[in-house]
Order: C-alpha cells, then sequence, then structure tokens
C-alpha cells in the first residue's frame, strides 16, 4: 500500500513541477508581449491561462484522491498539503502573467519608455529566477535556497519602487505619458506581486521541511 502511494506521489510532484515550468514561460512570454508590443503573442498568453486553470484543477483532485484513498503518514500528508497550496500559488501567478498580456493590448500604440522596459525585463529575469529556484528546490527538497530567493525579491520590490516614482514624475510633466505610464505600473505591480506569491511558495517548501509554517515576507 505505501510502495503504491510514493508511486502516486511521484507522479504528483512530476506535475507540479511541469505546471511550475510552464507558469514560468507565460510569465517570460506576457512580459515579452509587453516589451516587444505583441497583441498576437498577448492572446496566445490569455488562451493559454486555461491549460494552467486546468492543470491546477488536476493537482487538487490528485492530491484530494491520494489523501482519501491512501491515508498518508504524517510526513508524506504533509507533502500533498504543500502541492495544493503552492499549486495555488501558481495558478495566481499565472493570473497575473495574463494581466500582463492584457495591459499589452491595451496601450499597443501609446508612448513607449525603453528606460523602463528595460528594468521590466531585469524583474522579469529575476522573477523567472526564483520560480525556477524555487520549482527546484522543492523537487530536491532543499530549504537553502530560501535567503537567495528573498535576496532576489528585495530587488524586485526596489525595482517597482523606482518605476513607480519614475513614472509619477512623467506623468505629472506630460500628460501623454499617462496611458502607457499606467500600463507600466500595471506590469510592475503584476511583477511585483508574482515575487510575493512565489515567496509563498518557498515558505510551504519550508513548511514541508519543518512542519512549521515560517512567514518570509510581510506583505504577501
Amino acid at each position: 500500500m505505501q510502495g503504491i502511494f510514493k508511486e502516486e506521489l511521484k507522479r504528483l510532484l512530476e506535475r507540479f513541477t511541469e505546471m511550475g515550468l510552464d507558469v514560468g514561460e507565460q510569465i517570460y512570454q506576457a512580459t515579452k508581449s509587453f516589451i516587444d508590443h505583441d497583441r498576437e503573442l498577448a492572446q496566445s498568453v490569455i488562451e493559454h491561462d486555461e491549460k494552467v486553470n486546468v492543470a491546477e484543477v488536476r493537482l487538487e483532485d490528485q492530491a484530494i484522491n491520494l489523501m482519501a484513498l491512501q491515508q498518508p503518514v504524517a510526513n508524506d500528508f504533509r507533502q500533498v498539503i504543500v502541492v495544493l497550496k503552492a499549486s495555488s500559488e501558481l495558478e495566481r501567478i499565472g493570473d497575473h502573467a495574463v494581466g500582463i498580456a492584457k495591459e499589452t493590448i491595451r496601450i499597443k500604440g501609446h508612448q513607449r519608455d525603453a528606460i523602463i522596459e528595460a528594468e521590466i525585463a531585469e524583474m522579469t529575469h529575476l522573477i523567472r529566477g526564483m520560480l525556477d529556484a524555487t520549482i527546484d528546490a522543492y523537487v530536491k527538497d532543499d530549504g537553502r535556497l530560501a535567503k537567495e530567493i528573498i535576496d532576489a525579491n528585495h530587488q524586485i520590490e526596489t525595482s517597482f519602487k523606482k518605476i513607480r516614482q519614475s513614472i509619477a514624475s512623467k506623468m505629472k510633466n506630460d500628460a501623454k505619458v499617462v496611458t502607457g505610464g499606467t500600463g507600466y505600473l500595471m506590469v510592475a505591480s503584476y511583477l511585483e506581486r508574482i515575487g510575493d506569491h512565489v515567496i509563498n511558495v518557498v515558505e510551504w517548501i519550508m513548511y514541508n521541511q519543518t512542519g512549521k509554517i515560517t512567514e518570509l515576507s510581510g506583505d504577501n
């Protein structure tokens, strides 16, 4: 019976990993569509979100069935709970990627700012690295990456504040940048929130290892 549980748990973790990698690609494609002013790519990100939603539902069903039918011991039960909680965070990240894609469509044709777009690209690079490292940490059951991921999230928060200040200043001086400026603010805000959701996933990974909830960020 325990052997069957372990095999099903392995499949559950594989699906969770696939979902994490898929969401990471979704973030990249959404931000790429924004920076490249690519409406078609943005639309494909929006349409792809259904796949992420379906993946979360399947993971939930599989996890609940595993708990109900196999009656896992405490440590194994914790792993299943972590997949349930962390997959919900991934689904929310996917929703924010859709938000970025929608901003691409909304502000296409309005005045753009190459400097801010470079900052957004850097935020995206940091976030994708955070997410990849987080999924890797979960697969390897390694909580030592937590500090590295938290440091990257601090950089994202700093970038968000920098973009917000820059846009506010430009919007005061030039009414033409208002529509584009609000788009940049929205995208930077989505990225900042994605960073917070990645931190939440790290917290669940640490819970998996210790059995204790550790709050790593005060603003989730």
